[in-house]
């Protein structure tokens, strides 16, 4: 019975080979998509204020919807595009289960945009899953930081990575 010579560098099998290629190729991937990033928004609600759509019992009650669609401005307080969603009252005078969409760009057909969701507070500082994106979006993941600046504008601060 004929013995098998040691692996060395040198002779490790083309399978070998090729699985150590794949292994470090995606460790290189997935190192160059796990860069954080920060994006901050304003959502503008001063001159279109979201609706309370007010079902079953009088005034706030659980399972009251609020719908919004108002500009999203950068930082600087430029129109960058469209924040726009809904939300559903879970708890009176507490907080909402939002959707809503950031859509950036003037075009009315933009596949730009970032999708979050989750708890948002009547009061302070609420924080949401970035659930998805399109275009240049497209794979992120990440949370979103939204705070009310009570004067009819929300500061959005998004941490992401995008997946290729």
């Amino acid at each position: 019975m004929r013995k098998a010579a040691p692996a060395t560098k040198n002779n490790l099998p083309a399978v070998n080979k090729l699985f150590v290629s794949i292994v470090v190729a995606n460790i290189i991937t997935l190192a160059a998509c796990t860069q954080p990033q920060t994006m901050i928004t304003i959502a503008d609600a001063r001159n279109n204020p979201a609706k309370m759509i007010d079902l079953e019992e009088p005034g706030d009650s659980i399972g009251d919807i609020l719908v919004f669609d108002q500009p999203l401005l950068d930082k600087d307080y430029n129109e960058i595009g469209n924040n726009s969603g809904t939300c559903i009252r879970t708890r009176v005078g507490f907080s909402f289960q939002c959707q809503w969409t950031l859509t950036f760009g003037k075009k009315i057909n933009n596949t730009e945009s970032i999708v979050v969701a989750g708890r948002e507070f009547d009061k302070g500082t609420s924080i949401v899953s970035i659930i998805g994106g399109t275009g240049n979006y497209f794979g992120i993941s990440g949370e979103m930081e939204s705070t009310n600046n009570n004067d009819g504008t929300f500061t959005q601060v998004l941490s992401y990575t995008i997946k290729p």
